[in-house]
């Protein structure tokens, strides 16, 4: 079933108009709504309107293909978990309460209605979830009976702490090595610690008071940070390492990292801006000497190795007949040594291009259902030990390059033969989901923490409890993910610690046009 983000409702023999009408009143709900294809595996979702992106905070893109569960996080074993299973178990409507945690982590509590959606023979197809943040209902229920009993202790308390700890607080603020300072609503800055008035050398009297826009002979008057302040900030979402690359008069050229939040808590910090700002340009210019050193180093390493590459062949092809058996055996595990090495420096250079922005596509119509055979044919054939299992079918080619597309499932294929060397079955499953294939590789090995997954697709990271045990240095995964989104698809993993681990990425069907949401 293909579904697209404008029509993508599981709809068939109804008027265009009406079709055109209901996709417009999902649009519209104030009500996050989503719909799940119950035939697939792992029931995954296949649509959602706006109003579920702007309630989890993830993109279309990003959900697709995913079963709801991630939206729960680490609560994995919430009672209303277990009731929504046994609901889409039996095909039943439920309604339930559970907490979730939008894409920047911060939780709500969501009300989720569900109901099942049957086909022409009464089975159940699809799933409609229907939800609703409730958090603020929630959190007044659970405060109500308590705020009664304890109003004047807590305002008490509170009083005594703010007093008790002020000079505290103070004290640490004045000490951390980043720039911080609170502006009121029209910009003008309320308090500045003492770094940040060293930083840019101002002076205390010449701060307070004063618009942001005006210190330093207007220094900070940047059109970088006016769409931050004036165009992000006012629609409630704290700003996230906001990158700002300016000539400083005093300083010179710096490049200086944002963060910054609307305070809103009651009394006279209502409405207060918090910045804090934090010089990155000496850790920048580390990085890039870091990928000029590692993009060299690899071109440099290429060149000769490939010659004693051509050199080891030589001699193993020069070896007499009635030599010991012994050199032609250490000649070729010193092939295969090279070739480990080559491979190494191949990623590495792979890289240093993605970091570069100079990864090309080189896109053409691919046949998953036959790449993904023949990966696993060359996978099986260099580990006998395992089973590997090859399930679903695509009735689509795609539009992608099938060299790094093949980079992709070789990587994955292989991880989860080495991470589960006490299970040998790995399965692989390919299936289309509205306008995606999605592939999925499932291995029943170590598995992996929440924490871990949080930074697994990151340069150089590895998994703790693994690093020690086998080799690698923390950049294929990092490279995998980068392909698929260069695709326009998204990678991700679904795993607990002890239970394997199941790596899923999408790619769409057609090529993305200019213009498309």
């Amino acid at each position: 079933m293909s579904i697209n983000h404008a029509s993508d409702l599981p709809i068939s023999g109804n008027d265009p108009a009406n079709i055109k009408l209901l996709k417009s009143a999902l649009d519209s709900s104030i009500s996050g709504i989503i719909i799940t294809d119950n035939t697939q595996f792992d029931n995954p979702i296949i649509y959602c309107n706006k109003a579920f992106e702007v309630l989890s905070g993830y993109l279309r893109e990003e959900v697709i293909g995913r079963n709801c569960r991630f939206l729960q996080g680490n609560e994995r074993n919430q009672q209303a978990r277990e009731d929504i299973r046994k609901a889409v178990t039996e095909g039943e409507s439920i309604t339930v309460e559970l907490r979730n945690y939008r894409k920047g982590g911060e939780l709500f509590w969501n009300e989720l209605y569900i109901s099942p959606i049957l086909g022409e023979a009464g089975q159940v197809t699809h799933f409609i979830g229907v939800q609703n943040d409730i958090t603020r209902r929630k959190n007044a229920e659970e405060n109500l009976q308590h705020e009664r009993e304890q109003v004047e202790l807590k305002i008490e308390k509170r009083t005594r702490e703010l007093n008790e700890n002020r000079e505290y607080l103070d004290s640490i603020i004045q000490t951390i090595r980043q720039g911080l300072i609170v502006l009121d609503p029209e910009y003008k800055v309320i308090s500045a610690n003492d770094f940040f008035l060293k930083t840019f050398k101002v002076e205390n009297r010449d701060t307070i008071g004063r618009s942001l826009y005006d210190l330093g002979n207007g220094q900070w008057d940047i059109k970088q940070l006016r769409v931050l302040l004036e165009q992000i900030l006012p629609t409630n979402n704290p700003v996230l390492d906001f990158e700002v690359d300016h000539e400083f008069p005093h300083i010179g050229r710096k490049l200086m990292l944002l963060n910054a939040h609307r305070i809103e808590i009651e009394g006279s910090f209502k409405d207060r801006i918090l910045i804090a700002i934090e010089d990155i340009t000496q850790i920048r210019a580390s990085e890039n000497r870091k990928d000029d050193f590692l993009s060299v180093s690899s071109h440099e390493l290429k060149t000769p190795l490939t010659t004693i590459k051509g050199y080891n062949q030589t001699i193993l092809r020069l070896l007499p007949a009635d030599i010991n058996p012994k050199i032609p055996m250490m000649v070729n595990k010193s092939g295969k040594q090279i070739d480990r090495l080559q491979n190494i420096i191949t990623s590495l250079l792979e890289m240093s291009r993605i970091q570069s922005g100079k990864l090309v596509l080189d896109a053409d119509s691919i046949d998953m259902n036959i790449l993904i055979k023949e990966m696993l044919e060359e996978a099986q054939e260099g580990n006998p030990e395992h089973i590997l299992i090859f399930e679903g079918q695509t009735n689509h080619t795609i539009p992608a390059d099938e060299s790094q597309i093949s980079q992709v499932l070789q990587n994955l294929i292989t991880n989860a033969i080495k991470y589960s060397p006490d299970s040998r079955k790995i399965k692989l499953m390919l299936t289309e989901v509205s306008n995606y294939i999605k592939v999925s590789i499932t291995d029943y090995g170590f598995g992996i923490s929440q924490e871990d997954q949080k930074m697994i697709f990151d340069r150089f990271f590895r998994v703790s409890t693994i690093q020690k045990h086998f080799p690698g240095m923390g950049i294929g995964l990092y490279i995998c993910a980068q392909i698929i989104k260069q695709h326009g698809g998204t990678l991700w993993v679904d795993s607990e610690p002890g239970k394997g681990a199941t790596f899923s990425f999408t790619l769409p069907i057609k090529a993305k046009e200019s213009g498309d949401e």
